[in-house]
């Protein structure tokens, strides 16, 4: 922002970016992860003002830059290749398992909890593309103390308005309200014991701050080979922007 009676005060955000190169990081550690790429884009604002409109200023001004950045990620969105068929649709973060192991996990531990399919198809591809084309949101999180996202069907990602590879740098406290944080916190013990809880309906929020009506939500533990807990699943039904 810049002061209209001093025009050469000028705060550079910019400046203060590093920008890495492949170049700069050590030998092998793009190796097997090169559809994980991460870009970044910086755009400079500069607003002139008088100092008695400061605040009217700012103001606008924050509302200018969401939606210059809303329009942003959603062109970023339609131009990803996280649409099921591309090569890196299923890319989860490294450290978990390939997209069909999930899925069957996800799948078999559902049945386990609840007692009834939750999807309905023959062969492990059919239940991956059923899972991505799922109309309902269905996202997993991990077990850490602050869990993040890991992955997502594509109901999932535009709940979320983002993509697999950006789904990980959300965290599970983001999505929701107070309420919902409540209602999570409440809530989590029970499934962790039993294996699942029901929640009521509620909002939460999309990576865009955008809030998200749904009609009610599942989670349960997902187990691995070995029955051991390996993360947690959301299904949102019949979620809708408000």
């Amino acid at each position: 922002m810049q002061d209209a009676a001093s025009p050469n005060r000028t705060l550079d955000l910019a400046s203060a970016l590093e920008v890495g190169t492949t170049g700069n990081k050590p030998g092998g550690e793009n190796s097997g992860h090169s559809g994980n790429t991460k870009s970044v884009m910086t755009i400079a604002f500069q607003f002139a003002f008088e100092v008695h409109l400061q605040d009217n200023i700012a103001a606008m001004a924050r509302q200018y830059v969401r939606s210059i950045v809303a329009s942003v990620q959603r062109v970023s969105l339609a131009l990803s290749p996280s649409r099921f068929g591309s090569q890196n649709a299923f890319h989860s973060a490294p450290g978990t398992p390939e997209a069909q192991t999930l899925t069957r996990w996800i799948c078999n531990s559902y049945r386990f909890y609840l007692g009834v399919e939750l999807l309905k198809c023959e062969s492990s591809e059919s239940i991956l593309k059923s899972l991505w084309h799922h109309s309902d949101a269905v996202l997993c999180c991990s077990l850490k103390a602050t869990p993040v996202f890991t992955f997502a069907n594509q109901a999932g990602l535009d709940m979320l308005e983002t993509t697999l590879v950006a789904l990980q740098d959300i965290t599970l406290e983001k999505i929701f309200d107070d309420n919902g944080k409540k209602t999570l916190c409440s809530e989590f013990p029970q499934i962790m014991q039993q294996g699942f809880t029901c929640i009521q309906g509620g909002i939460c929020l999309s990576s865009m701050g955008r809030p998200i009506t749904y009609e009610r939500a599942v989670a349960w533990k997902v187990l691995n080979e070995e029955e051991s807990a390996h993360c947690i699943c959301f299904m949102f039904i019949n979620w809708s922007f408000v």
